[in-house]
């Protein structure tokens, strides 16, 4: 799961980008409401964390006018405004979530999951497809009962999959998912992770779309 931070407290940033990171996320973080439109038209994210107190732009604006562009990416925002209507404002703007700093992350963290299991039509973090058994909170997978060991990016990339629910995802889309702005990537890291997914979980669950990505099939049981 990839997310956008856009944060431009450095210590908040930090701990945010580091317990998220070592829980499997990626993190991108930014300081501006400018560098977010920026990132947000050039990435594809799964969520977003938005401060309000920007420097360039009250966050509550930014918000706003995503929302009235048609933006649909879910926003969790974490801020330092505690009053009752700071809160109805957010949400009202079109927040999916509000989460008052100081914060704990392990609740950040549940907070995020509650909003990608929304955004994905789901009621809970596991997901089963046939004998394929994925739980979002654990990091754990089993196959007709038996768990399979996953790398950190493996696991992301078939989390991606299983989130878009056979909608085809391109290339550039699975890459967002797996690696941060700043990494670099070898040309067939997502042709080796999509390989070592096919070997360890059957060669029929990840289907080649000529010319436009991947996608999982939803149909094999």
């Amino acid at each position: 799961m990839r997310v956008l931070l856009i944060e431009d407290d450095d210590l908040i940033a930090h701990g945010v980008q580091a317990g998220l990171g070592a829980r499997g996320l990626t993190v991108d973080r930014v300081e501006t409401a400018a560098q977010a439109r920026t990132m947000l038209a050039t990435v594809h994210y799964q969520l977003a964390i938005l401060d309000l107190g920007l420097p360039d732009e009250d966050g509550m604006s930014l918000l706003q006018r995503w929302r009235a562009a048609g933006v649909d990416l879910p926003v969790l925002v974490l801020t330092a405004r505690d009053a009752v209507e700071d809160r109805v404002a957010g949400l009202r703007a079109g927040a999916d979530d509000y989460l008052l700093k100081p914060f704990d992350l392990d609740e950040l963290l549940a907070r995020l999951q509650a909003l990608l299991r929304r955004a994905a039509g789901r009621s809970a973090d596991v997901v089963e497809h046939g004998a394929l058994r994925l739980d979002l909170e654990r990091g754990d997978v089993s196959l007709n009962g038996r768990p399979v060991v996953l790398t950190r990016r493996e696991l992301a990339l078939l989390a991606a999959l299983l989130h878009a629910r056979g909608r085809i995802l391109s290339a550039d889309q699975l890459k967002d998912s797996l690696y941060g702005f700043s990494e670099e990537i070898e040309s067939n890291a997502l042709s080796v992770h999509i390989h070592h997914l096919r070997r360890k979980l059957g060669a029929d669950l990840i289907e080649t779309v000529r010319g436009l990505g991947y996608r999982f099939n939803m149909s094999d049981a």
